[in-house]
């Protein structure tokens, strides 16, 4: 092989190490999504993103509805919202495929949502643990909330019973939306 091509050859392997050390490490994760098809988080880097554990048969579901109307109301100024499905409350559909039904069909749900996880306890997935870690707040119910800001490293928490539009959640959520 010529100096040329172990060149190309070592470039192309490190590329995908580049684009993950360019993203930031609270983002740095992939996994599935509800449809099993890839969710890399470094995709929303720079973005407001609002994390949310979900459940379909918990008494805040009907939260669906603010976090998918501001969804569309504020993607095209930065907005994402992510959900993650968890049975940790014993509150979830046994399915990825049941619960992305439930979620179109009840509420239209259209913002990405991973694949079931867990978000507390030993079994907690590694991108709540730095959430939990940033805020020194894990989820203590369904619906719990974080706001990630564009930096990628800014996370405040909010709990289950403040809505998705709370003063205190859109105070935080505002200056970080594109004008």
């Amino acid at each position: 092989m010529n100096m040329f091509a172990r060149f190309v050859s070592a470039a192309v392997l490190a590329a995908p190490l580049a684009a993950s050390a360019a993203c930031p490490a609270l983002l740095n994760h992939q996994m599935k999504g509800l449809d099993g098809k890839p969710l890399d988080l470094c995709q929303f880097e720079g973005r407001a993103i609002i994390v949310v554990n979900t459940a379909s048969k918990c008494g805040y579901t009907p939260q669906f509805e603010k976090l998918e109307g501001m969804y569309k109301r504020y993607r095209e100024k930065g907005l994402v919202v992510v959900g993650f499905p968890s049975n940790d409350f014993r509150q979830e559909l046994a399915t990825n495929a049941e619960v992305g039904e439930f979620c179109r069909l009840t509420y239209g749900v259209q913002f990405p949502m991973a694949e079931k996880t867990s978000v507390t306890g030993d079994a907690m997935n590694p991108f709540f643990r730095q959430l939990a870690a940033a805020t020194n707040q894990a989820p203590r119910w369904n619906f719990h909330k974080y706001l990630i800001a564009p930096d990628g490293k800014t996370v405040h928490s909010f709990a289950t019973g403040v809505e998705p539009d709370a003063s205190e959640v859109m105070a935080k959520l505002q200056p970080m939306l594109k004008k």
